[in-house]
């Protein structure tokens, strides 16, 4: 995955690299959305023709079957058919019903005194108490505009925090990968589940090889070097470290796969399961991992109504920790926001997390100050490169906050 690394470059030479970079995706986009076209109509064939032919099937079998009966004696066996099934939804019940008995049991073992934990240990179940809600919700109003065709994002969304109003939109409700936006909920669910930012986590073999594997942007730590935690916090969100995400996962859950089955659970408290869902929690591309414009501006929400969040994504440079294999620790840049800030957006933007992947283009979250400090929070998916999504969110904050005319009518 591409985050901004190219620092060491001039910006002709990054127009440059990403133009051509631009090309690639496109070529691969192209080809990525033809095959996809391919299988969805494979998928609407096979959804028509099964049905047909088991029906076919079944009444050829009837036929055979019940050819030489009596009406009475057909009736009485169609009966019998759907026996076994009552037994099924009855047991279904009774799961469903203990499943919801031992719910409450772990809401309520959650709500009670947590007992001390010794140095070092982390549980799921124990977390900062945070007085913020489970559910934002943000709602399109007649005044809700379209946004403009000056912004290149396929996929955006203007939210008024203070109303919950939906200020502008494009698309905000339909299916994309989050890439590395999907951080945003990694550093929510950590941050609700850890009590001690001092304490250490060690680099191990695994996640740096899993970085490396997947082509993942890092902080750039080595094989057991001890960090702390908020080294972790700020190394997933400023270079978008995916070594720093599982090793966030693996201090709160254990393991990246009890992590994730956190996130999911966060989306469901929050009301968004339904357009979204994650598998891993550094953003790689897989079609199950999932969201809407919109979902990932109410999880930037939640995440900025958490202090150990908004401190992070609000951070554009920090030096992390020193150790043994980096004395002065390693300095790290939020360059989204260092790029932004001297761009005229009609406010103050204050804190922001990129991605890319081929199938998103790239795409970023981020959150602005009107004048008055009321936020407002934006998200872009699908620009053509990462300049390009800067001045999206640039000409979105120019557009619509209050103070730049955003009450008139812009409606495409």
């Amino acid at each position: 995955m591409e985050e901004f690394r190219l620092e060491d470059l001039e910006i002709e030479e990054i127009d440059e690299y990403e133009e051509q970079r631009r090309r690639e995706r496109r070529r691969r986009r192209n080809e990525m959305r033809r095959r996809k076209e391919r299988q969805k109509k494979m998928r609407r064939i096979m959804r028509v023709a099964v049905p047909c032919v088991g029906i076919l099937l079944l009444f050829i079998i009837g036929k055979i079957v019940f050819a030489d009966r009596e009406p009475e004696v057909i009736e009485k066996k169609a009966n019998t058919v759907y026996s076994p099934g009552q037994g099924d939804i009855q047991a279904e019940k009774e799961a469903i019903s203990q499943e919801q008995e031992n719910i409450t049991a772990s809401e309520q073992t959650q709500d009670s005194t947590p007992e001390e934990s010794k140095p070092g240990e982390t549980s799921a179940t124990v977390g900062t108490v945070q007085e913020v809600p489970d559910v934002y919700v943000a709602t399109a109003t007649d005044a809700t505009a379209s946004v403009s065709g000056e912004v290149v994002s396929s996929y955006a969304i203007l939210v008024d925090t203070q109303t919950g109003n939906i200020i502008a939109q494009r698309n905000p409700k339909t299916i994309i990968n989050p890439a590395s936006m999907t951080k945003v909920l990694t550093v929510l669910v950590a941050a609700e589940h850890v009590t001690n930012l001092d304490d250490t986590f060690t680099i191990t073999q695994e996640i740096t090889d899993y970085s490396y594997r997947n082509d993942c942007s890092v902080v750039g730590w080595e094989v057991g070097e001890v960090v702390t935690v908020k080294d972790l916090f700020y190394g997933t969100v400023l270079p978008s470290g995916a070594d720093a995400a599982v090793g966030l996962a693996e201090y709160v859950a254990g393991s990246q796969e009890a992590f994730v089955e956190l996130m999911n659970q966060k989306l469901e408290q929050m009301g968004l399961s339904s357009t979204a869902h994650f598998t891993n929690c550094v953003g790689l591309y897989d079609e199950n991992h999932y969201c809407t414009v919109y979902d990932m501006a109410m999880i930037l929400q939640a995440a900025l109504d958490n202090p150990i969040c908004r401190e992070a994504l609000s951070a554009k440079k920090y030096t992390t920790s020193a150790t043994e294999q980096h004395p002065e620790g390693l300095l790290i840049s939020n360059w989204f926001l260092r790029r932004i800030e001297d761009k005229d957006a009609g406010g103050y933007v204050l804190a922001g997390k990129t991605g890319y992947v081929v199938e998103s283009g790239s795409c970023a979250a981020s959150c602005a100050l009107d004048g008055d400090e009321n936020e407002y929070i934006c998200v872009t998916a699908d620009s053509t490169s990462s300049w390009r999504c800067i001045y999206d969110h640039v000409e979105i904050y120019k557009k619509f906050l209050p103070q730049n005319g955003a009450d008139t009518d812009v409606s495409e």
